[in-house]
């Protein structure tokens, strides 16, 4: 069994400015910064955000799982992640994908920010695919949208 969850929002910044934060690991370093009951650990195991970077990711719980980037897109700002241990492949996972978007042009003045999520479920595996969540992308999206659009963020 296999399935998509998404979020998007619209950001009134730039799709370059955006993709400033998302196309690297400074995002993955933002987010722990503002969430720091959420993300209680990120370690970058190798690379510096360019294709098969590795990530060591632990949420609140002691949830934790690593991480590869296995798509970095500059010219289409599209970034993908495969989880390649630990966290939901040990719960009967065998894909755990994250696709970020950010979707516009440079001169707009705005742009949307796309998290998706694509799993698939070992077979014979019981896993409760309800807990495959955006949340975590969706506060993401926002506090970067929030720190873009502040008159400390747009500088």
């Amino acid at each position: 069994m296999s399935g998509l969850v998404s979020y998007e929002t619209e950001v009134k910044a730039g799709a370059a400015k955006v993709w400033e934060l998302y196309g690297t690991t400074k995002m993955a370093l933002l987010a722990k910064e503002a969430l720091p009951d959420t993300i209680i650990g990120l370690d970058i195991l190798e690379g510096q955000g360019a294709v098969g970077t590795i990530i060591k990711i632990t949420l609140a719980g002691g949830f934790s799982y690593k991480e590869k980037f296995t798509k970095v897109d500059h010219e289409n700002r599209v970034k993908e992640t495969e989880a390649i241990e630990g966290g939901f492949l040990d719960m009967g996972l065998s894909l755990y994908r994250l696709r970020l978007e950010v979707i516009g042009k440079d001169e707009e003045e705005s742009c949307m920010i796309k998290s998706t999520i694509e799993y698939e479920v070992t077979d014979g595996a019981s896993f409760d695919v309800s807990l495959v969540s955006v949340k975590v992308f969706a506060d993401i999206a926002e506090i970067v949208k929030k720190r873009l659009t502040t008159s400390s963020g747009a500088n």
